[in-house]
Parts: C-alpha cells; sequence; structure tokens
C-alpha cells in the first residue's frame, strides 16, 4: 500500500534513496569540520554517574582508559551497552521472527521498492547504485534468530527461493545482515548525566525507513538543548524537554511499525484488514495523515501557546526577500544552528525586544513574510524558530516574545562559563 508524500502541503524536501554510507560519509565530515574528535575501535565498559558528570571507562586501540564529561549520550544502537550500564528500563515486546537483508549483485532481480506479498511472506528489492539491490525476505513462521548464529549469504538465497522460486545463489553480496519484529522503547530518555537517542532509545521493526529519520530527529533535538546547558545559558528545564518532546514521537512510531507489520506479515488472514486499509488510503484526508505520520512532518511539540497555526510545527523552508532587498532561504539562516528571528515588524519593536538575545539568536528583517499552506490562511508577521527547525513563537497570536526567548534560549544576562570536559556521544 504505497503512502505519496505528495499530498503533503508545502515544502518538505526529503533525502530517499541515498545510500546510507553516503549519509555517514557526509556527517563524519561535517563533524570533523567543527573540531569533533571521533575515537574508533573501542568498547565502553563502565560508566559512573558523578552527579556533576560522567566517568567512562573502557578499552581501546592504546589499551584501558577513563574519559570524563558533564555528560554521555548512548547513540550505540539497539544492544545500546551505555543503556545497560546506566540502568534504563527498556519495556516491551520480544522477537518473533527473523528477517533477512543483503545487498547483492550478479542476480536478475526484479524491482520491488515497496515490497510484495508472496504465498508466504513478503519480499522487498530496490535497486542501489553499481548494479546492487537491497533485498528484504520476510518469511512466514521463521523462528527468532539464535544470537550465536551468524546468518549468511546462503540462508539469505535459500529463504529467498522458497518465496519466489528464483535462485540467486549464483550472485554476490557485500553485506548481509537480519533484523526481527522485536519492539521496545526506554522509559525515559534522560537519567542524571546520560541520554539515549536513536535505536538505544527504541527499536522497531524497520517499516517505511523511518529508524534512521527518528534516530536523526532525537539528534537534532537534544543536540541544541545540550550545547546550551554545557555553556551555561540554558533556562531551567530545557533538557528536560528532550524527553517530554521526543518520547512520544518514539512511542508513535512503535506503534505504526507494529501496524504496518500486522498488516505485511501475517499473511492471507488480515486480507480483509489491508483491503479495508486500502480504500481508507483513497480518502485524501486519510492519506495526509498517515504521510505525515510516517515522514515525521506532522510532529508538533508543547511550546506553551497555541494563538497561531505554525506554533510547534516544523518550519517549512521558503524564499525570503530581505528588507535590504536581498533574498535567503530560511533552510540556510538555520545552519549555523541558532535560533532564528525573522520578522516584517515595521515598528522596529520586535527587533528591540530581542536585542538582548543577539549572542543566541540571528535577527532577520524582510519586508514580509511568505505566506504558505501551513498556516490555513492566518497572517504571519513574525517567526521565532528554535535551532531545530520548529517554531517557538509567531506573531500575531502567538503571546509574549520576551516569554518565548527566555523560555527556549535563556534569560539575558553574563553567560555562566562551563570550564568543564564536553559531552562524551558514545556511538556503535
Amino acid at each position: 500500500m504505497p503512502i505519496d508524500y505528495g499530498v503533503l502541503e508545502g515544502s518538505h524536501f526529503g533525502v530517499r534513496g541515498v545510500p546510507q554510507y553516503k549519509i555517514e560519509e557526509m556527517l563524519e565530515g561535517w563533524a570533523l569540520e567543527l573540531g569533533v574528535s571521533l575515537r574508533r575501535g573501542g568498547e565502553l565498559t563502565g560508566l559512573v554517574d558523578t552527579g556533576d558528570g560522567v566517568i567512562a571507562s573502557g578499552q581501546g586501540p592504546q589499551g584501558r582508559g577513563e574519559l570524563s564529561a558533564r555528560y554521555l549520550v548512548g547513540c550505540d544502537g539497539g544492544r545500546s551497552t551505555v543503556r545497560q550500564l546506566a540502568g534504563f528500563d527498556f519495556p516491551g515486546s520480544d522477537a518473533t521472527r527473523e528477517m533477512y537483508l543483503a545487498d547483492v549483485t550478479g542476480c536478475d532481480i526484479r524491482p520491488r521498492p515497496i515490497g510484495e506479498l508472496v504465498p508466504n511472506g513478503m519480499v522487498m528489492a530496490a535497486p542501489l547504485e553499481k548494479g546492487y539491490f537491497r533485498i528484504i525476505v520476510c518469511e512466514n513462521g521463521t523462528p527468532p534468530p539464535d544470537k550465536n548464529r551468524q546468518v549468511t549469504f546462503a540462508d539469505v538465497a535459500d529463504a529467498w527461493q522458497r518465496l519466489t522460486g528464483q535462485s540467486i545463489h549464483g550472485g554476490q553480496a557485500r553485506w548481509v545482515s537480519s533484523f526481527t519484529d522485536a519492539t521496545r522503547q526506554a522509559t525515559e530518555y534522560r537519567r542524571g548525566r546520560v541520554l539515549l537517542a536513536g535505536d538505544a532509545a527504541h527499536i522497531h521493526l524497520p517499516a517505511g525507513g523511518q529508524g534512521l529519520s527518528i534516530g536523526v530527529q532525537d539528534a537534532v533535538n537534544l543536540g541544541w538543548k545540550l550545547a546550551a546547558t554545557v555553556k551555561g545559558r540554558a533556562p531551567d528545564g530545557l533538557l528536560d524537554t528532550y524527553h517530554s518532546e521526543r518520547h512520544p514521537v518514539g512511542a508513535r512510531v512503535l506503534r505504526n511499525t507494529r501496524a504496518q507489520g500486522t498488516l505485511n506479515l501475517s499473511g492471507k488472514s488480515v486480507e480483509p484488514l489491508r483491503t479495508v486499509m486500502s480504500e481508507l488510503i483513497a480518502i485524501p484526508a486519510v492519506a495526509r495523515h498517515l504521510s505525515g505520520m510516517v515522514s515525521g512532518l506532522d510532529i508538533r511539540y508543547d511550546v506553551g501557546e497555541q494563538g497561531h497555526p505554525l506554533l510547534g510545527a516544523r518550519m517549512a523552508d521558503r524564499e525570503l526577500e530581505l528588507a535590504d532587498g536581498g533574498r535567503e532561504q530560511i533552510a540556510r539562516l538555520l545552519h549555523p544552528a541558532r535560533g532564528v528571528l525573522i520578522t516584517a515588524d515595521r515598528s522596529g519593536e520586535t527587533s528591540r525586544c530581542a536585542a538582548g538575545w543577539a549572542d543566541r539568536v540571528d535577527l532577520v528583517r524582510v519586508k514580509s513574510f511568505p505566506a504558505g499552506p501551513e498556516e490555513r490562511g492566518a497572517v504571519t508577521e513574525s517567526v521565532l524558530i528554535r535551532p531545530d527547525g520548529y517554531v517557538a513563537w509567531a506573531a500575531p497570536g502567538g503571546g509574549r516574545l520576551a516569554g518565548a526567548l527566555q523560555r527556549w534560549f535563556g534569560a539575558v544576562g553574563p553567560v555562566r562559563h562551563a570550564d568543564d570536559p564536553q559531552p562524551l556521544v558514545s556511538a556503535r
């Protein structure tokens, strides 16, 4: 049952069909540009939350050692060592089946980009680059994996042949893996000085390609809040909003991936449900709801006010006509990871109010704020956008600008400088 993201109004450019290794290369290059130290080949074996910091111990290429930091973020996957060492609860449901995926070449495979139901399961095949295909094999009745068994290409090829009748044994695989339908979520994303993000915080059936998206969204939501905290200018409670904003999003993804698993992997017994869902998806309002949910574009955070349609929502990219006659894109304004206040207020009151936050919020004066479908006809004069791209305040109707600035960017005044070590991010 395909979902058409084109039914969503407004600008929502998406990166789809890009190999994950290219995304990882881009992110790594960006981190290195910013001066981040990446240390590979280490194993975390212990951590201690001292109350005002974290001491992490482990084994690296140079032997045993310790690192200390004000905070530690576990981004180390579904089997997160950080989560286990810090004692996070991780409730949910165990795996009921094992499924395979592989990147293969040398096989004459028919593309099945959104998956195809077959008599005893589901198969998927999407072309990659240089003659490779990413295939996914979901065979009904396959028991949960044995943790001590290594999946081989022969396992994948055998299952593919059982489901499709086609032999791909003559091909080659550059990568073979397996996954399950285990569904779990940490009850809290922060415990003292330790935080979780990505698969370390939630695991689910990889339906709809949502795993990478939600993990990146976690990081973008947490990053600016953690930076403000370490620099000593975060308002009270800012770091706690990471859990309050992202935990409900994770819970919703777990629900919709379980629903997709029921529809796609339950055989003929749910065919009536699939038929009903196909009819519902044809209704434009339902299509928009499902597309917004799976893409994450409909996420709306509680920013304390409800008087303007943009409040709490993602700010779609638009071209701005600047007050000095130039032009700029909202997306480019967000690249420095600071707050952005865009205003067409000619009285100067908005600019004067924001002057005290000039060290953390960029002021952009425009001739007029361009209208978009997200406003549903409402007039927009000014918007305050958080570093993660979500609207914290809008005028008219969004309440006091000074209150929003204080809530998300801290009080005006001297910064409480922190000389402590910077945060640690533990990744697999």
